[in-house]
């Protein structure tokens, strides 16, 4: 018996700090990247347009944009609407491959030039649906990700109630988001915990934060607490780690997406992870409950200045990147066209 203990004390030791996150927390693999994340086991993998114009500018993922573009070229109609379809199942196609390699969920992303339209945020959201339904897969294995806007809270409400669609509400920065979307009874949502820190850093001029001092893991802390607290459904996925020091800070979290190279660095780093976050703490917190309707959203969210500019700024360069992303296929098709 004695010369089992230190044998099991050692392999304690040797745990990595992403298996030890794991006991904690649901790991999420963030990428479009699909070939990167197999190691890493994760349950379920996220993608954004980002993400997504990166890895399809990687040679390994060009017969996909290929069959893509095949695609929404037979649907015929104008340019525009073959570039629409050809981006739609660009979309699902690295969501079905992710999906060989997770036994989870996939997320895929509305296009967020259509933020602040909450009908054209719904049709979307059905269109991408029915091409994983084509394809085989069933909505329990796909999380619509829509923007935090008002709108795009609504719609999360719609699908939702009305179609039976989970939905996870990104580009989330403020308390009253999270509240709107907790009332909403949207399935998740992620908190951008990365990009909260980079805006106050900027913004101070402070060079670093300490992890338990860092605004972007107070903030997920808070909503988790909140959630928590008041028997929400809606789950919390933090989101956008600068380092794996936020990631260690938010251990407990229901999930955490992980880019690859942050997965990597886990899995090499073998020191002692300590759940962070816990539910049953969080019963016992302070926080009051709020109730926000439009206005009330409206003018909490205005409040905090670094939400509003974050959330603008996050469109407009999901926005940018999906026009990128237009453009490279219409020069492929182009090509294709003529013959090249």
């Amino acid at each position: 018996m004695s010369s089992a203990s230190p044998d099991k004390r050692r392999k304690v030791e040797m745990e990595s700090a992403l298996n030890q996150l794991k006991k904690h927390t649901v790991v999420v693999a963030d990428t479009g990247d699909f070939n990167a994340i197999e190691e890493y086991k994760p349950q379920d993998a996220t993608t954004n347009p980002s993400l997504i114009l990166a890895a399809a500018k990687m040679p390994a993922y060009q017969h996909l944009v290929d069959q893509a573009i095949k695609y929404g070229t037979a649907k015929g109609g104008t340019e525009e609407e073959q570039v629409a379809h050809t981006m739609d199942k660009l979309f699902v196609s690295f969501g079905l491959e992710i999906l060989k390699k997770v036994p989870g969920r996939v997320s895929t992303e509305v296009d967020a030039r259509l933020s602040f339209d909450k009908d054209e945020m719904v049709a979307k959201a059905l269109r991408l649906i029915a091409l994983y339904e084509e394809a085989g897969i069933g909505k329990d294995r796909v999380l619509i990700k829509l923007s935090s806007t008002w709108e795009g809270i609504q719609a999360g409400r719609v699908l939702e109630k009305d179609h039976g669609i989970h939905c996870n509400m990104t580009l989330l920065f403020s308390f009253a988001q999270a509240v709107a979307c907790a009332e909403a009874k949207v399935t998740l949502i992620s908190p951008f915990v990365g990009r909260i820190l980079d805006w106050y850093k900027e913004s101070t001029g402070r060079a670093s934060y300490e992890s338990h001092e860092d605004p972007g893991v107070l903030s997920v802390t808070k909503i988790y607490n909140y959630y928590k607290k008041f028997g929400y459904s809606t789950v919390v996925m933090g989101a956008s780690f600068r380092n794996t020091g936020q990631v260690k800070a938010l251990a407990g979290c229901d999930l955490l997406t992980i880019s690859p190279g942050l997965l990597a660095e886990l899995s090499q780093d073998q020191s002692t992870i300590t759940k962070m976050l816990n539910a049953e703490k969080a019963k016992v917190c302070d926080l009051e409950k709020i109730h926000l309707d439009e206005k009330d959203y409206r003018w909490e969210h205005n409040e905090d200045r670094m939400a509003v500019e974050k959330l603008s700024d996050g469109i407009r360069k999901f926005a940018a990147d999906a026009v990128k992303l237009e453009t490279m296929i219409k020069e492929k098709m182009l090509n294709v066209k003529n013959g090249q």
